[in-house]
C-alpha cells in the first residue's frame, strides 16, 4: 500500500471530524440536542476534557495539559510508525487501521492544541470545586480564546441511546432496579475512527501478523570438472 493512499485516508477523517465539530460548535449552544434518525441517534453537544468517550486523568488543568502532551506524542510516534509499516509493506488492512487510529489521535489533537485560542467560549474548570463548567450562547471563532496553547477541549457530539431509561430487573447485581441507558457514550468521529481501528485490529490480528517462511530453493552450481568413476574425493 502506497503511503499517498494512507495520507488520503488521514485527511478524509480530518476533514469529516473537523467540519462537524467546528459546526457543531458554532451552530449550537453547550448541551443542545438534534434528533437524526428517531431518539436513538442524536447530535448532542458536549466539550470532553479527557480522553475518548469521556475518560479523564483528572480535572485539574495539570491533567488537561498532560493529556495533550500525550496525544502530541502518540501523534509523533504514529507519523513514524506509519511510514515504517508502509515502507516495510505491512498487511494492507492493518496499515489502514493505523491510519484510523492515527488519524482519530490527530482530530481530538487539534482540539486540545488550539480550539481553546480559536473560540471564545467553551468549557471553564474551576478549582474552588475541582470541576468544569459549561457556558452560554453560541461560541464563535474570534480569535479571543477561552483557554490557552494545550488547554483545548474536545467537541463531542454523536449519541446513540438505542435503549433509553429501561428499568434493570431487580435481580441485577448493583444496576438492578435502576433506570439503564445503552449506549450513553457521546463520542465524535475522531473517536469512532481509533476505535474501528483498534476493535478490527483486535479480531483479525493473525491476519494481519501472519508471517510465511521464505521458500526454500535449491541452488544448482554449473562446474567444468569432469565426473567420472575414476574421480577422488579429498
Amino acid at each position: 500500500m502506497k503511503l499517498r493512499y494512507v495520507i488520503f485516508i488521514i485527511l478524509i477523517i480530518l476533514f469529516a471530524d473537523q467540519g462537524l465539530k467546528i459546526w457543531i460548535k458554532t451552530t449550537m449552544e453547550y448541551q443542545d440536542e438534534k434528533f437524526i434518525l428517531g431518539r436513538w441517534f442524536r447530535l448532542y453537544f458536549i466539550e470532553n476534557a479527557g480522553m475518548a468517550y469521556g475518560w479523564k486523568l483528572g480535572n485539574s488543568e495539570w491533567a488537561k495539559m498532560a493529556l495533550t502532551l500525550f496525544r502530541l506524542g502518540a501523534v509523533i510516534f504514529g507519523t513514524w510508525y506509519l511510514v515504517k509499516i508502509v515502507k516495510e509493506k505491512y498487511h494492507r488492512g492493518f496499515i489502514i487501521c493505523a491510519a484510523l487510529i492515527y488519524a482519530g489521535a490527530l482530530g481530538n489533537l487539534i482540539d486540545s492544541l488550539f480550539y481553546g485560542m480559536i473560540f471564545d467560549k467553551g468549557m471553564i474548570y474551576n478549582a474552588a470545586t475541582d470541576t468544569y463548567f459549561g457556558y452560554d450562547g453560541l461560541a464563535k471563532a474570534t480569535g479571543k480564546g477561552y483557554a490557552s496553547f494545550l488547554h483545548g477541549h474536545v467537541v463531542d457530539m454523536l449519541y446513540f441511546p438505542i435503549i433509553e431509561n429501561k428499568m434493570m430487573p431487580n435481580w441485577v447485581p448493583v444496576w438492578g432496579g435502576k433506570p439503564f441507558t445503552f449506549f450513553q457514550a457521546i463520542f465524535n468521529i475522531a473517536d469512532a475512527a481509533i476505535s474501528t481501528g483498534v476493535i478490527t485490529i483486535l479480531v483479525f490480528q493473525k491476519r494481519f501478523f501472519k508471517h510465511h517462511k521464505p521458500e526454500e530453493t535449491n541452488t544448482t552450481v554449473e562446474t567444468n570438472t569432469e565426473v567420472s568413476d575414476d574421480a577422488q574425493v579429498m
